[in-house]
């Protein structure tokens, strides 16, 4: 299977620790035609765009013109690290990066990917450089009036592919609405499954967008580090006092579920 999550915006830039492989994104030259894009915008322009403060509008402007098809030069500056460890958002914090192995990085690198406004589809292993561009912001480009115009079917047919080399029949969705709307499931080589995370609050079970963000990193770890390969193996997943329910899930859909804490 091929586990997909969304970016952050939140971002860790520190060292990566050493040992850890990385790969470069394969379609620089899309990347670098939505920078090119994007530095046509002033600060002012940026804030409107994104909804963003001055103070945040100033620093994405300097990233954009910051960016380097380069990679390798980035990283030797710092200014370059593998998308896994680069998140930093709630979804990220489900991830303990700190317990990986080489084997897991690889098993991640093979059935993990992450949707990217500026990137299309990242590998986990992928280096990316200091960004925000989310997926649903109208960015005017040759292509269209916004992201998922631009993108089209390319990040559809770099799922397959992934799903071609690993010989995997399922993907699992762990991403927001926002981003995999930028997926046409219709054309994908697979069956899309969709994971629901539910808390208990006030007697009732509810997606609460925290705990559900968190739990998305969580489940993408255990796929990782347990190696998960079908679909039914997923229901095994406890992580952070969750239990799969059988009678609220599908064939489509798993729900999850965590009961509120004993007082």
């Amino acid at each position: 299977m091929i586990a997909v999550l969304s970016p952050a915006k939140s971002l860790d830039f520190s060292p990566a620790p050493t040992g850890v492989p990385c790969t470069v994104p394969e379609r620089l030259a899309e990347s670098t035609a939505l920078i090119e894009a994007a530095r046509t915008l002033s600060p002012a322009q940026l804030a409107s765009l994104m909804d963003l403060s001055e103070s945040l509008a100033t620093l994405n402007h300097e990233r954009f013109i910051a960016w380097t098809p380069d990679f390798t030069a980035a990283q030797k500056q710092h200014r370059a690290k593998q998308a896994l460890l680069a998140f930093d958002g709630d979804v990220y914090q489900g991830f303990d990066l700190n317990e990986y192995t080489p084997a897991d990085y690889s098993f991640a690198q093979k059935h993990l990917r992450i949707l990217s406004g500026l990137h299309g589809l990242l590998r986990p292993l992928d280096l990316i450089q200091p960004y925000r561009l989310e997926m649903g912001r109208p960015l005017k480009t040759a292509r269209g009036h916004d992201l998922y115009t631009f993108w089209g079917t390319t990040i559809t047919k770099a799922l397959n592919d992934a799903l071609d080399e690993t010989g995997s029949d399922t993907v699992v969705n762990l991403a927001s609405q926002e981003y995999f709307r930028a997926v046409q499931p219709a054309h994908l080589k697979s069956k899309v499954l969709n994971c629901v995370f539910k808390d208990e609050k006030a007697g009732k079970f509810k997606i609460i967008s925290f705990f559900a963000k968190r739990a998305r990193g969580l489940m993408a770890d255990f796929i990782i580090r347990e190696r998960i390969k079908t679909a039914a193996d997923l229901k095994s997943f406890t992580a952070a006092g969750y239990h799969f329910d059988p009678t609220s899930s599908s064939d489509d859909n798993y729900v999850f579920l965590k009961p509120a804490a004993k007082a």
